[in-house]
């Protein structure tokens, strides 16, 4: 669900990025909401956690198998087989992540969100690290001039907590800086698809809570990015090229203060509330689903967005008065041009047609803008 990763032979790293979106369009159509330890084997299948972030196994840079299991506040690797080379680019990126990245958008973000408009964007994360491997373990923060869901963005930061081995960041070192109260190695160059600004911390950080915006604000600094871009992703994960089994993120949360006004998933902004009919008409193998999104505040929701996770084996096929992407896994249900708008106590319906394997069964939970909706 990201851009392969790329260090050290810009060439492997340009073909890599070229293969991503087509093995990025196969990570949508195996998505899949998670439960607590719930197993993912799928190259590019990827699960819910924390009812607000998404976990991405992406293994795009081997054959070999690598299989990740989540739990109820991040991952584990379990398996890592094979190994590449380490002057070229990593196996895979297994992450957990926040905001929109390939047309996946994890619910309730308010991501993304224009620089000059975020006041801060507080984040937490904690690492599990293993003895026998090559890796490193990087919180990847992803700039783009556009408030682009999909494709490779413009600038991506990336903060290595702890690596081992001979690896090293793309580019060239060009300097040290104190960020968020830490001193770090500073390398910058250009992997033939977008800019890369790194920072190496100097010894292991196991966890750790800061503000990305301290991060987004050296790339502007550097001229790799301006205020008026946005940020679009929050990342946390691993870059293996040796192993990896053992390795984890324990712990990941991630929220944004636009302009004073905290919120984050679980944590809305505004003072929106909400309540959410979802019927259902059911036979063997497919199903239509319709939805009544309802505004109970005393103030209207300009362009709505309903977020919620479709059970295991569940897929979109088509929609009427709303967009809804991706297909499968946590869909994201936008209102279009002639119903955009939900007044107080007014109320927006759309619906949709899917198919399914298994048993059938609804989302439990709904989100609108970032509120928790009652269900009726």
């Amino acid at each position: 669900m990201r851009p392969p990763r790329h260090h050290i032979r810009p060439l492997r790293a340009f073909l890599g990025a070229l293969l991503a979106p087509f093995a990025l369009v196969a990570s949508l159509l195996t998505a899949a909401p998670a439960q607590a330890d719930t197993a993912i084997c799928e190259a590019f299948g990827t699960a819910t956690v924390q009812g607000r972030y998404i976990v991405q196994n992406n293994r795009w840079g081997t054959e070999a198998e690598q299989c990740i299991t989540v739990t109820g506040s991040g991952f584990r690797v379990d398996r890592a087989d094979g190994s590449v080379p380490t002057n070229g680019a990593p196996k895979s990126y297994p992450s957990v992540f926040d905001g929109c990245h390939y047309t996946a958008c994890a619910p309730g973000t308010r991501l993304p969100a224009r620089l000059s408009d975020i006041a801060e964007a507080p984040t937490s994360v904690s690492f599990g690290y293993v003895d026998n491997a090559v890796y490193d373990a990087a919180y990847d923060i992803w700039l783009d001039p556009t408030p682009r869901t999909d494709g490779v963005n413009r600038t991506e930061i990336m903060v290595w907590f702890h690596h081992t081995g001979p690896v090293q960041p793309v580019g060239s070192r060009v300097g040290t800086a104190t960020v968020a109260g830490r001193s770090w190695e500073v390398w910058s160059g250009n992997n033939g698809s977008n800019d890369v600004l790194s920072f190496v911390a100097p010894s292991a950080i196991g966890s750790w809570s800061f503000d990305v915006m301290d991060f987004a604000r050296q790339a502007v600094s550097r001229g790799l990015a301006a205020n008026d871009w946005y940020l679009t992703s929050v990342q946390a994960g691993f870059e293996p090229w040796q192993g990896g089994a053992g390795l984890a993120v324990t712990s990941f949360s991630s929220a944004v203060d636009t302009d004073g006004t905290p919120g984050g998933p679980g944590e809305p902004g505004d003072s929106a509330a909400c309540e959410v009919a979802y019927a259902t008409n059911v036979w063997p193998g497919g199903f239509t689903a319709n939805v009544t999104v309802t505004n109970t505040a005393a103030s209207p929701v300009d362009g709505w967005r309903l977020a919620f996770a479709l059970p295991s084996g569940q897929h979109v096929t088509n929609s009427w008065n709303a967009s809804v992407t991706p297909s499968t896994g946590t869909v994201t249900a936008t209102g279009l041009d002639h119903n955009t708008r939900i007044a107080p106590g007014g109320s927006a319906t759309f619906g949709f047609q899917g198919t399914y394997t298994g048993s059938f069964s609804a989302p439990d939970a709904f989100r609108l803008n970032g509120t928790a909706c009652a269900t009726a």
